[in-house]
């Protein structure tokens, strides 16, 4: 069970895990290539304003950026 943790462990370290409830706040998690999901590396998002803060939603993996 030890080695399965480990490797499990391991795994998240070399791929983030994203809470996709969370709006990530884009002065503390900047974009890793400007203009793309940290996670998929794609360009594609939903725009929206919410409490006045500009929201950008990756349309195939959900991660959140107020930017």
């Amino acid at each position: 069970m030890e080695n399965e943790e480990l490797l499990e462990s391991s795994e998240a370290t070399d791929h983030p895990q994203y809470d996709l409830d969370k709006v990530y706040l884009f002065t503390e998690f900047p974009d890793k290539i400007s203009g793309r999901c940290d996670n998929c590396n794609k360009a594609h998002f939903e725009s929206s304003i919410k409490d006045g803060a500009f929201l950008r939603k990756c349309r195939n993996y959900g991660m959140k950026k107020a930017i």
